[in-house]
């Protein structure tokens, strides 16, 4: 019995190498494990991505610092330029506007000791006030044909009508207040005070139009009334 098995061994073994699925089973190999086997690989390959990507942040950061110094440098040479030539060079050591208006003034000292003014053009003649260089060409002849005709641009005008009325209104304002200080009743100084806040009010619009046509920086304040007592107070 047991040489019977043993001749039918081999046919059934060589059966079975030869059936479809030992064909399709002996060409695949076992994966390989070098390296810690896939999962390992996909790790190193994730490791690898991520240090290229902290070395493009860095490049990219040490390129964007490189141009922020070079525009830093560009716009120091600028500002160095625009000072005096004796304090190129010592932009630190520049405290204040003062120090170069001190630079300022001693050149204009030693070109007079120098004697660079004795000669200048018109020399003893008077100024040519016709014009001004500073003013809007528009305006300064505008300006010009009102001082031919005798006349003067309506701010002028009415910043001559508001300084009279100040003026006007202190005095009054003053007597008032002398005669409440003389010992008279304070329902007087009441009263007295009504149609003086009316005058200040009318003064205030007048100031307030007079800073809206009047040229820039030649604006002016208007009254307050509690200053105006405190004044008097003093």
């Amino acid at each position: 019995m047991a040489t019977r098995l043993a001749r039918k061994l081999p046919s059934s073994f060589s059966a079975f190498s030869s059936s479809p699925i030992t064909k399709l089973t002996s060409g695949i190999s076992p994966p390989s494990m070098s390296h810690g086997g896939p999962g390992l690989r996909c790790a190193s390959s994730s490791s690898s991505s991520s240090t290229t990507t902290t070395g493009s942040n860095s490049s990219s950061s040490k390129r964007e610092k490189k141009i922020t110094d070079r525009l830093s440098a560009v716009i120091d040479a600028v500002n160095d330029r625009k000072l005096p030539p004796e304090l190129r060079g010592q932009r630190n050591k520049v405290i204040s506007e003062t120090d170069i208006i001190n630079v300022v003034e001693q050149r204009i000292w030693h070109s007079m000791e120098e004697g660079q003014f004795e000669n200048l053009a018109g020399k003893g003649k008077p100024l040519n006030l016709n014009t001004n260089p500073h003013a809007d060409p528009a305006e300064d002849t505008l300006y010009r044909i009102l001082s031919k005709n005798g006349c003067a641009p309506e701010w002028v005008e009415l910043n001559k009508e508001i300084r009279n009325k100040v003026s006007e209104w202190r005095v009054a304002l003053k007597k008032a207040w002398t005669s409440k200080c003389n010992g008279n009743d304070e329902e007087k100084w009441i009263e007295s005070c009504e149609p003086l806040k009316k005058q200040l009010r009318d003064i205030n619009d007048k100031v307030f139009r007079y800073n809206l046509i009047v040229p820039f920086g030649r604006q002016m304040f208007g009254l307050k009334w509690e200053k105006e007592v405190a004044r008097l107070e003093e």
